[in-house]
């Protein structure tokens, strides 16, 4: 899980629900179930006109994908190539056939399996970059459609802010409406704000940061395998990987293979 995700969301309701508290206003004059739908379902609408409804279905697994990561660690990843490629050199390539049971990661498994089935390097250099570039371009429309969210859900807050006022304007007989009425109104706005800076931006920035690091992981996977099935020594393979690690590990790296 991305505590780091969590506690921005839940930190950021706790300094709005805080700041209206400590200024002593209540709690529920800022909720107004009429703009709340307003807000929420003119944005969902707006998505939905701007992609299909398979995909706008699509925004719980999203969300939860920027929470719940998947990406594998880039360290112990080039760890478990290296292995590999120890294996390979001592055993011969044919012996990696006994690792396949415990391999997880289906995309390593699909390269290795390439290798020991004798692949030509650029069929398979070719196979394993198609199937980055559609992982990649499956992240895209992710964030795309978080993106989308964070557009329109501001432009929807004025919408109901204009919508408000033309309603109070055309109360203007009664002057004691006129205070609440304006509150109303701009309570859409803060609404669409709050979804497009404390949800929808922070959630497609986050995924855009996974998208990232599991695109890295995948380009490390792929050296990796060609350098294997090319016969490289583990520790010239290790050398290659180290390079995508921070300077912090990368000196720990060094230090354990030493």
């Amino acid at each position: 899980m991305d505590i780091a995700l969590l506690l921005g969301q839940i930190g950021g309701l706790v300094v709005v629900i805080g700041s209206i508290l400590y200024a002593g206003s209540p709690l529920s004059a800022f909720w107004d179930t009429p703009s709340v739908a307003l807000v929420f379902g003119g944005s969902i609408m707006a998505a939905l006109s701007c992609y299909p409804m398979g995909v706008l279905f699509g925004v719980p697994k999203i969300v939860l994908r920027a929470l719940f990561p998947k990406t594998p660690p880039v360290k112990e990843t080039i760890t478990q190539l290296v292995q590999f490629a120890e294996v390979a050199r001592r055993d011969g390539i044919l012996a990696l056939e006994s690792k396949m049971a415990d391999l997880k990661d289906p995309f390593i498994k699909s390269g290795l399996q390439m290798a020991i089935d004798g692949t030509d390097s650029a069929v398979m250099e070719a196979v394993l970059r198609t199937e980055q570039e559609a992982v990649a371009n499956r992240h895209k429309t992710g964030k795309a459609i978080m993106d989308t969210l964070n557009k329109y859900a501001p432009a929807w807050g004025m919408i109901g802010t204009l919508v408000g006022l033309v309603i109070m304007l055309g109360n203007m007989s009664d002057p004691n409406a006129i205070g609440p009425g304006m509150a109303v109104a701009l309570l859409t706005t803060l609404y669409g704000a709050m979804i497009s800076n404390m949800a929808c931006a922070p959630v497609g920035e986050k995924l855009a940061f996974y998208s990232k690091k599991e695109l890295e992981v995948k380009e490390i996977v792929i050296r990796g395998i060609l350098a294997i099935q090319a016969g490289d020594n583990p520790r010239v393979l290790e050398q290659k990987l180290v390079v995508f690690l921070p300077p912090s590990q990368r000196a720990s790296a060094d230090a354990k293979a030493a």
